[in-house]
């Protein structure tokens, strides 16, 4: 007998690795009908072991001594989910190893049973000591090498290695006040109108009344400090969340239509029927977006900085820094004389940060002194959050005033 919890965690294994699925998408389906309890075990269970992918194919590939890449697909995702339970969690052993190779006895692969019971055995035995023994790095915190490598970059080795042990932990759970009375229990953060709470009471937000949002977003959408009457362009608008905290006449553009859909739904869970959404290429804008007092640019990239929140970002991440620069300078060209873009990314490659706004050519104004907390590390006029140093997701945010 499988567990329902082990069940749908194996189903995204088999989803995101072999099918390309994102990890939250194939989770909402595969947990459906899952009570409270087993949904947040098996969250646990899949979010885990996408996360931890590459540790636990050392581990497999070592202690069974055949490449995961030539297994059968039920076989390498039943391994990788029995492995993730003996080294990361405290399931029973013989748990662990019965429901792995029930996985692969359901999935028809009898010829295979032997071979995945063999391998389990073995790495009940010595999966523990294998992952003590491995050097820190990339390695040990299943990272790619690249990622590792942009994070020594910003933070040197040690703040390296504290970044990645922070992604792979869950960040603080932080909710925006939209309007009314903080949510009982809530604390009060560093950042206004951020709330730190024990979960996200879903009813409130359907109330419109709080909006899951990090510390480091809100502080993106905090930067832009629109005020009534102005005219603002939010440029790759949705979610939405960002676009919620801008006052004034704000118009969010948004290129794909599901995301616009998304986005208006979003806006009026919030109150925010005000708020005008054009579906648009943000680097090829209508003629009639122009003249804007305000810009946010919280531009598509690599997404290094909210790792910890979607497990399977790492392995598919991508740097985008001519997009984003196409997308700052389109802004600009929208915003009047002397107006004012604040550029926002949730990531820490320096690449797609520093260097974009550089490449701009806008003048900067300073942020550190305003939000000194969040200076960046080594260009102060730059925000940079940091879920090892700030508890919250990874943001870089720069605010820049077009020509006069």
């Amino acid at each position: 007998m499988i567990s329902p919890a082990r069940q749908a965690a194996y189903e995204v294994l088999l989803r995101v690795f072999e099918h390309e699925a994102y990890a939250d998408r194939a989770f909402r389906s595969a947990a459906e009908g899952l009570d409270e309890r087993e949904r947040g075990f098996a969250q646990r269970l899949a979010y885990g072991s996408v996360q931890r992918v590459r540790t636990l194919d050392h581990a497999i590939e070592t202690l069974g001594r055949r490449p995961v890449r030539k297994l059968d697909p039920p076989v390498r995702a039943a391994l990788r989910l029995g492995a993730y339970q003996l080294g990361y969690t405290d399931t029973a052993p013989h748990a662990a190893v019965n429901e792995s190779v029930e996985l692969v006895r359901r999935a028809r692969l009898e010829r295979a049973v032997p071979f995945t019971n063999a391998v389990m055995r073995r790495l009940a035995d010595g999966i523990r000591p294998l992952l003590e023994a491995l050097p820190e790095g990339p390695l040990k915190e299943s990272y790619p090498d690249w990622i590792h490598e942009v994070f020594v970059r910003v933070l040197g080795a040690d703040g390296a290695l504290a970044l990645m042990r922070a992604m792979n932990e869950p960040l603080e759970t932080v909710v925006r006040l939209v309007r009314g009375d903080p949510p009982a229990g809530a604390e009060a953060t560093d950042v206004p109108g951020a709330y730190r709470v024990e979960r996200v009471d879903d009813s409130l937000v359907a109330d419109g009344r709080i909006w899951p949002q990090s510390r480091g977003s809100q502080l993106a959408g905090l930067c832009v400090g629109s005020r009534d009457g102005e005219r603002v362009l939010d440029l790759c608008a949705a979610p939405g969340g960002k676009t919620g905290q801008l006052r004034g006449e704000v118009t969010a553009v948004e290129i794909d239509p599901a995301r616009a859909r998304e986005l208006r739904a979003n806006l009026a869970t919030m109150g925010r029927s005000d708020v005008a959404v054009v579906e648009a290429d943000g680097t090829a804008l209508p003629a009639e977006l122009d003249g804007y007092d305000r810009a946010l640019v919280d531009a598509p990239c690599s997404g290094l900085g909210v790792l910890a929140q979607r497990p399977d970002l790492r392995w598919r991440a991508q740097p985008l820094p001519d997009l984003q620069l196409a997308l700052l300078r389109s802004a600009a060209e929208r915003v009047r004389p002397g107006g004012t873009l604040v550029y926002s990314v949730c990531t820490l490659d320096p690449d797609e940060c520093e260097a974009v706004v550089d490449a701009s050519g806008l003048r900067v104004e300073p942020l550190g002194e305003e939000w000194p907390a969040f200076a960046h590390p080594s260009r102060p006029e730059f925000l940079l959050t940091l879920p090892s140093v700030h508890g919250t997701s990874g943001f870089f945010v720069a605010r820049l005033r077009s020509p006069a």
